[in-house]
Formats: C-alpha cells, sequence, structure tokens
C-alpha cells in the first residue's frame, strides 16, 4: 500500500503534459466532424474515435520516448539526422498542418464570442490573436522554474476540465433508451469502408484526432521534468538527459500520457458523436450543419441551455487548443530552423503564419465558407500526418539515435556522462531505448493504414466520387 501511494504520488506530479497534448485531440475541429458523423451515421463512427485514439497514443508515446532519451524534441531531431532539402520539406509540411490546425481554434473561438457576446466574426478572429499571445506570455520553460511551468499546465487543465464538464452536462441532457447500438457503435462497421461519405468523415475524425501538430509538441513537453532531474543532481542541465533523468521520467510520462487521452480524449470525442447521433441523426439540416449551425440545433432539439454549453465548450477548447497549437508552431519553427529570437517575437511570429489565412478565408468567403474549410482542414490534417509521423518512427526505431551512453559514479561520488572519458573505477554503460519488434511493427502498421486510407479517398475525389466537404 505504500508503495502504490508513492506511485501515485510522484505521478501525480507527471500530470500535464499528457492533458496538454489532449488538448489538441479535443478543438472546435473535432466538433464539426464528429458532428457530421453522429448526424449521417449515428453511432457506428465511434469505432473510428476509438482507433484514432489508439493509433494517437501509440504515436504520442513514441514522442516521449524520443524527447526523452534524446533530450531533443521531433523539429530538432529531424534538422539533425535528415538531409537539409528534406527537412525543410517536412519542415512546409509541418507548418501546412498548423495552419490548417489554427484554423479550426480560431474559427471555433471566434463563433463561440459570436454566440455569448455578439461579438462580429471577423472581430472575433483578430480577439484570438490576442488572448492567446497574453497567455503564452507567462510559459518560459527554458526560464522558469518547475513550479511556474506547474502553474501553467495547470492554467490549460482548468480549460481542459471546463470543456470536459461540458460535454458532461450534454450528455446529461440525452436520453438514450434503446443504449445496445451505442456500445455496438464502438466495433468496426463495414459501412464505414464501403460508404465514401463515411471514409470522408472518418478521415476528418482521424486527421482532428492524431494532429500532425501534436506530435512536436508531445516531444518537447518532457524535456522540463528531465531537466530539473539532472539540474538537481548535477548542478546543471546536461546536453542529453542523463540514464537517471530518463529511468525517473519515462514510464511516469508514458502513463500520465495513456491516462490523459483515453480519460481525456476519447471521452469528449465520444461525446460529441454521441449527442449528435441522439438528437441530430436523420435530421437533413444536420448533415451539412456549421458549428453556429450546430449550435443552433442542439437549442432546438435539446433545450437552449445545451446550445449555451456547447458555446461555452468552443470557448474553452477553442482557447486551449489556440495556445497549444501556438506552442507547436514556436517548437516547429525553432526546431527545424532554429530560430534565435525573443521567444515572444517566435511565438507572434508563428501565430501570424497560422492565422493570417484564417483571416482572409473568413473576410472573403463569409460563415459558411470557413464551415467548409473548416471541414476541408481536418482531412488535409489527416494526408499530411504520415509525412510529419514517418521520420518519428524512423529515429525511434533507430538504435544509433535511440541508444544512450553514461558511466556509473565511482566511491567517491564522481560522474562522468554523455560519452565523456570515464573516470578511473567507473565503467561504461550503453542502453538502447530503440522500439523493439512488436512497436516497430505496430507503428509501421498505423502509419500504412493511414497512408492507405489517405489514397483510397484520394483516389475516390480524383475518380468523380460524390464527396462533398
Amino acid at each position: 500500500m505504500a508503495n502504490l501511494f508513492r506511485v501515485a504520488s510522484k505521478l501525480g506530479k507527471f500530470v500535464g503534459p499528457g492533458i496538454m497534448v489532449s488538448v489538441a485531440y479535443m478543438d472546435p475541429g473535432n466538433y464539426s466532424t464528429s458532428v457530421s458523423g453522429g448526424a449521417q451515421f449515428k453511432y457506428k463512427l465511434l469505432s473510428v474515435i476509438l482507433i484514432s485514439n489508439i493509433f494517437a497514443v501509440v504515436l504520442q508515446c513514441l514522442c516521449s520516448k524520443l524527447g526523452t532519451v534524446t533530450g531533443k524534441d521531433l523539429a530538432e531531431n529531424c534538422r539533425i539526422h535528415l538531409p537539409r532539402k528534406l527537412n525543410f520539406v517536412i519542415y512546409g509540411f509541418a507548418q501546412m498542418a498548423i495552419i490548417a490546425t489554427d484554423l479550426a481554434e480560431v474559427v471555433g473561438t471566434a463563433v463561440a464570442l459570436k454566440i455569448l457576446f455578439k461579438i462580429p466574426l471577423l472581430l472575433g478572429v483578430l480577439v484570438t490573436i490576442v488572448d492567446v499571445l497574453a497567455i503564452l506570455i507567462f510559459y518560459k520553460p527554458e526560464e522558469q522554474t518547475m513550479r511556474q511551468v506547474r502553474a501553467f499546465e495547470m492554467l490549460v487543465t482548468t480549460l481542459v476540465t471546463a470543456t470536459v464538464v461540458c460535454f458532461i452536462l450534454e450528455l446529461y441532457k440525452i436520453s438514450i433508451p434503446d443504449k445496445a447500438p451505442l456500445f455496438e457503435g464502438f466495433l468496426p462497421s463495414p459501412e464505414i469502408i464501403e460508404n465514401k461519405q463515411a471514409m470522408f468523415i472518418s478521415l476528418g475524425i482521424l486527421g482532428a484526432t492524431v494532429m500532425p501538430h501534436s506530435l512536436y509538441l508531445g516531444s518537447s513537453l518532457v524535456k522540463p521534468r528531465l531537466n530539473e532531474f539532472d539540474l538537481k543532481k548535477y548542478g546543471k542541465v546536461l546536453e542529453r538527459p542523463s540514464l537517471g533523468a530518463i529511468k525517473d521520467t519515462l514510464n511516469y510520462s508514458y502513463a500520465e500520457l495513456i491516462i490523459s487521452l483515453f480519460l481525456i480524449a476519447t471521452f469528449v470525442n465520444s461525446a460529441i458523436l454521441i449527442v449528435a447521433g441522439a438528437t441530430l441523426f436523420g435530421q437533413p439540416e444536420a448533415e451539412d450543419a456549421d458549428l453556429t449551425s450546430i449550435y443552433e440545433l442542439l437549442s432546438r432539439y435539446i433545450s437552449p441551455a445545451a446550445g449555451l454549453i456547447f458555446a461555452l465548450a468552443m470557448l474553452f477548447s477553442g482557447q486551449s487548443a489556440g495556445v497549444i497549437c501556438t506552442m507547436a508552431g514556436q517548437i516547429v519553427s525553432e526546431g527545424f530552423l532554429q530560430f534565435t529570437f525573443e521567444p515572444w517575437l517566435t511565438r507572434l511570429i508563428t501565430r501570424l503564419i497560422a492565422i493570417v489565412p484564417c483571416f482572409l478565408v473568413t473576410l472573403f468567403l463569409g460563415e459558411r465558407g470557413i464551415s467548409n474549410m473548416l471541414n476541408l482542414s481536418q482531412v488535409v490534417l489527416s494526408l499530411i500526418l504520415p509525412i510529419v509521423s514517418a521520420p518519428l518512427i524512423y529515429f525511434t526505431a533507430n538504435s544509433k539515435i535511440m541508444t544512450v551512453s553514461t558511466v556509473e559514479e565511482d566511491v567517491s561520488g564522481s560522474v562522468t556522462v554523455n560519452e565523456t572519458t570515464p573516470l578511473k573505477n567507473e565503467r561504461n554503460l550503453r542502453i538502447n531505448y530503440a522500439n523493439g519488434r512488436l512497436l516497430t511493427g505496430a507503428s509501421i502498421l498505423i502509419w500504412v493504414i493511414i497512408g492507405f486510407l489517405n489514397c483510397y479517398l484520394v483516389i475516390s475525389f480524383l475518380m468523380g466520387e460524390d464527396i462533398h466537404f
């Protein structure tokens, strides 16, 4: 019992990064695709949400391992280990993914502000620049103590908790007399493959769940706790984490990540689809509903309070996801291109890169236009995912990259780390953290499945299949 309490207490200190990663899987883009899925296919696409989250857990565990063992995030590893031209190509796709992601965050927040406070849509888009940057002013992990980093993580956790509470309330307001079809929905259905529209929405759900930018984020968020361990033991942050830091943090990072993704991301995404399937299935106007229409439909078919709760969920998730997306933009720019600007300037630049296209779409296409772009952006994310995840699988399966070389302490307590000259009476240790055959096989299988589904959709679209955005 004492050991269990000790493990739980230590795990509590790791709560934060997994929740921040899960934010990427429950943004307003998920609402649009999941509501569309529930309205058209009721509960049948719940299996897609479950499978997508399993894919996300595997890929995010690889991210945690890569960041923990190398001390560098995915973008930094791409710059170090890939040819220069390939590095720039992947950076381009990563930046496209951030733009597509930010479109969902900006649109969701702007629509929520319009519903709740009657702020015009275009002005709401501009507001999202200021509020996200204001929050990020206080996040400087490279300068702050672990306590300050934890405070920021708790701020994001508060927004996530508010989102979860909103969807608990939404579920409370609906009635599902026959629950058998709901539970059957978590089992794969042949209709997903046979129906092109179901496949399209499934890819949208996949893109909105396993977001490319979250891979860069997940590999970076592990750094503060590694640095804290080495700072306490060696009095400085090492160029590469010590073996002690890796052993002390890796398993807890895995546990916190898996628990957060399944308890938060899977629940919220499932709740959105269940609410839509229970109330909007069979309603013709729900099939192509945008975020504003979803609010109106929930208000009409459930209650005005349900519509209000949905708008609040959009606001909370849009804010937290906007913060996370901007952080990911900074990680990508600094990692791939070695930006040397001040952190606030890097965040401003990356935020503007992402938000300018959102502003232009809103200005010229209006609310209906951004709704179509929102659904399309989620599919774009799915198309980009194999490109940015391939290096992750390669790096974590590479023994040269994933082998830690260090030394044991001698009797005097002296220590040498990271392949420096060993002291007398010390024994060199080399531990290989590369993926085993099973994990490598599972990762490649996930990559192949995502790539195959993407190719299937593209070929269907080019052949003129009736797939509407």
